[in-house]
């Protein structure tokens, strides 16, 4: 009991320290949490999506993905692109404060954030390369308890996620003024720049 204990916590610990940066995906999840648009949504996809990849990792398909370098390079290119695009796009409102507004009906903010989140999480070849690769072979070293060093994987992903996206709301205070909602994209059109040009040069 006490090992397969230690085994979730390594995972959690793992897991927690591999999705905690400022990432593309993470400051999505920010500012869709700021804006209560679809949050609820976006969370589940980012958890659920982390723990397909994970249970995969864990399975075994790290050496799969290690095996077909093609396909890592063909997600890096078209990630790469749909990044550069949306960084334009924060690049955008930043310049116009355009998030004081709404994106439209509430329908189509929730389609458009669920199809932008979906792009943002399985076009990114780092999520396979930290989430199946690295991972895979951290849960490895566990043995018979890699399994439960997954579920403590699993476990981080989903808390970061939902406190991450309904902790959100607590800046709200500071996001009801027009220069705050400037920092927020232009933080979000850097990250997403930065963060495409690096899956470019690698393509």
């Amino acid at each position: 009991m006490g090992n397969a204990f230690t085994a979730v916590v390594a995972g959690f610990g793992t897991g927690l320290s591999l999705i905690v940066v400022i990432g593309a995906q993470n400051s999505f999840v920010l500012r869709q949490g700021v804006r209560r648009e679809a949050v609820l949504s976006v969370v589940a996809i980012c958890a659920v999506s982390d723990a397909v990849l994970i249970t995969c990792g864990v399975a075994g398909l790290g050496a799969l993905v290690t095996a077909w370098p093609a396909a890592l390079t063909a997600v890096r290119a078209v990630g790469a692109a749909f990044l550069l695009c949306y960084a334009v796009i924060a690049a955008r409102r930043a310049l116009r404060a355009s998030g004081l507004q709404g994106d439209g009906p509430a329908v189509r903010s929730r389609r458009r954030a669920v199809l932008t989140c979906l792009a943002m999480t399985w076009l990114n070849p780092h999520v396979y390369l930290d989430t199946v690769l690295l991972l895979g072979a951290v849960a490895a070293t566990h043995g018979a308890l890699r399994w439960q060093f997954a579920l403590g994987a699993v476990l981080a992903s989903l808390c970061w996620f939902a406190a991450l996206g309904f902790g959100a709301r607590l800046l709200a205070g500071f996001f009801r003024r027009a220069s705050s909602w400037r920092v927020l994209d232009a933080l979000v059109a850097t990250t997403m720049l930065l963060t495409g040009l690096s899956l470019a040069a690698g393509a």
